[in-house]
This record gives C-alpha cells, sequence and structure tokens, in this order.
C-alpha cells in the first residue's frame, strides 16, 4: 500500500520558538513511521523554521520576493529542518532521503504550481522514503513564493497512486464552533464559519488552507492528531475525512 503522509509544522517544532526542533514530538512520530510497512511519501511542513522567515519577508503563496537573501533564509531554514526530520527517520533504519522542491518546482503566472514527480516516483520504487517539505518555488512574475506541504500532498498523491493521504495536524481533527471534531467533509463552504487561521505564524492557509488543497484530491484524506499517527498508519481513519472528489 502507498501512503502520502504529511507532518504538520506544528507537530514537529515549537512553532512559536524560530528554528527550533519539537525532539520529542518528531522522535515519536519517526517511531511511528518506523513501525509500517506502507510504501511511504512523507511531507513536512515549516513551522517554526520557514513560517517566520517568510513572514519576515512578506512571502507567502501568492506574494513573492526577488531578494536573495530572503530566499536563502527561508529556503536555507527548511533545509535544515529537512536534515532534521531525515536524521530522525534514518536513525530508526527508516529508508529516508531529502527531496527539495525548489530545486525543481515552479508557479506559472497564473500560480498554478508544476511539481515534477518522476523523481519520486523512482525513489519509491527503488525502497527509499522521499521526505519532501514546504518549500519556496520559482513564481513567473513574483520571484519566489512558498508552496506549503498541503499543495505538495495534493500534487503527490495522484503521481504515485497513494491509496491513502494522512495530515498529522496539533489537534484531533477539524474542529467545530463547540470544539468537536468534524467527521467528514465534503465542500469548503459547509465548515468555513469553523476554520480559521493558526495560533502562530503560517503563511500557507492554516486548517483552512489544509481543507482546501484536501478537497482537491479524487480520495479521501484524513486529518488527526499526533496520537493517532500509529493508528492511521496501521490502517484506521482517525480523525476528520476530507472527500472532495477533487472539487476544492
Amino acid at each position: 500500500m502507498t501512503v502520502v503522509l504529511k507532518l504538520g509544522g506544528s507537530v514537529v517544532t515549537a512553532k512559536d520558538e524560530p528554528e527550533t526542533v519539537d525532539e520529542a514530538a518528531l522522535g515519536t512520530a519517526a517511531d511511528a513511521v518506523a513501525d509500517s510497512d506502507d510504501d511511504l511519501v512523507v511531507v513536512h511542513g515549516g513551522g517554526s523554521f520557514g513560517h517566520h522567515h517568510a513572514a519576515d519577508y512578506g512571502v507567502n503563496t501568492t506574494e513573492g520576493t526577488h531578494d536573495a537573501a530572503g530566499v536563502d533564509a527561508i529556503h536555507g531554514a527548511m533545509k535544515r529542518l529537512n536534515a532534521a526530520v531525515v536524521t530522525a527517520l534514518t536513525d530508526r533504519g527508516v529508508p529516508a532521503v531529502p527531496v527539495h522542491p525548489f530545486s525543481a518546482a515552479s508557479r506559472d503566472a497564473d500560480g498554478r504550481l508544476d511539481l515534477p514527480t518522476e523523481q519520486v516516483r523512482t525513489l519509491l520504487a527503488e525502497g527509499f522514503v522521499p521526505v519532501l517539505h514546504g518549500d519556496l518555488v520559482a513564481h513567473r512574475g513574483e520571484g519566489a513564493t512558498v508552496c506549503s506541504g498541503d499543495e505538495l500532498v495534493v500534487e503527490l498523491a495522484p503521481a504515485v497512486g497513494a491509496d491513502r493521504v494522512g495530515v498529522c495536524s496539533t489537534v484531533p481533527g477539524v474542529l467545530d464552533d463547540d470544539g468537536s471534531v468534524i467527521d467528514r467533509i465534503t465542500s469548503f463552504d459547509e465548515v468555513a464559519p469553523a476554520l480559521g487561521g493558526s495560533d502562530a505564524t503560517d503563511v500557507s492557509g492554516g486548517m483552512a488552507g489544509k481543507v482546501r488543497a484536501l478537497l482537491g484530491l479524487a480520495s479521501p484524506a484524513h486529518i488527526f492528531g499526533p496520537e493517532s499517527l500509529g493508528a492511521f498508519l496501521a490502517g484506521s481513519d482517525p480523525g476528520t475525512t476530507v472527500a472532495g472528489n477533487g472539487r476544492p
């Protein structure tokens, strides 16, 4: 079985402390991944590494920068976080390897993302676990803009023929106004009033951005908390199921 797994930046970092890995949380997530027998593609968010730098330079998914120093700061931070995630996985025997979107992905003038995926498919076929991350991408007319991990999940899942898609966040699912987990989402409008931004700096849309992105998948995805990661990788469907049939 092929699984695309997103580890939220707020799961693996202390998101309100710049460039700080949450070692305990990352270790627990890496343990769960190491116990899985699935063919895995892992994507992680920016957390306290990329988001703070992107905010400093006024960069998000639509507004870019032509400042090379800004590109270096944002992309450099994400490479450092990616190295920490890959190391946590390889220390547990996972054949994880880094894949940096900035090296290949781009947006056209209308903002459409082009993510070449043959490298990821080949690595997966050869027994590796590709580990991608939210990053900058070249954007025609804008210089470089943010590509969120959630966007990567939407591009990768059909490209690798994913049987399951999971998004591990810091909450047990998408919450309604009463704080209860919404079991299933089939359109953005039905949950829009309950969705807001994240609690810390996030330039990629928070939970609303996650739901919008996942509704673009043709197959259901699941949003759940860290405590359910092992259960998800074991085959259960925890948290909120997002089933948009390809219609964001």
